[in-house]
């Protein structure tokens, strides 16, 4: 069972960047696939990148392609969101989640047992 632990949030003013970390413990990423989710206010857990166990694919929601990046370090048992041209509609609680060796890359909450307990990242326009 693995344990994920977020950090790297906080208040950004419109364009800028973040970083969010997210450590994991208890087994090696390296047999997850890793997804990162958000939830705002009012509104349901949305799907916001995804990447293989195996490394080999990466998915993004249609609004975060281009600006959001998704890595990992399995080495450091640990993997990346790097935000860049943030929006105020980026603000949301920012989850980590872990799923064990799917045959894709789910979108769905629903399919990722293991979750961080979350970070905040609010946007200012």
């Amino acid at each position: 069972q693995v344990q994920l632990v977020e950090s790297g949030g906080g208040l950004v003013q419109a364009g800028g960047s973040l970083r969010l970390s997210c450590a994991a413990s208890g087994s090696t990423i390296g047999s997850y696939t890793m997804g990162w989710f958000r939830q705002s206010a009012g509104k349901e857990r949305e799907f916001v990148t995804g990447n293989h166990w195996s490394g080999s694919f990466t998915d993004y929601a249609d609004s975060m392609k281009g600006r959001f990046t998704i890595s990992r370090d399995n080495a450091k048992n640990t993997v990346y969101l790097q935000m860049n041209s943030l929006k105020p509609e980026d603000t949301a609680v920012y989850y980590c989640a872990a799923t064990r060796r799917p045959s894709g890359v789910p979108r769905s909450a629903g399919m990722y047992p293991y979750w961080g307990q979350g970070t905040q990242v609010t946007v200012s326009s």
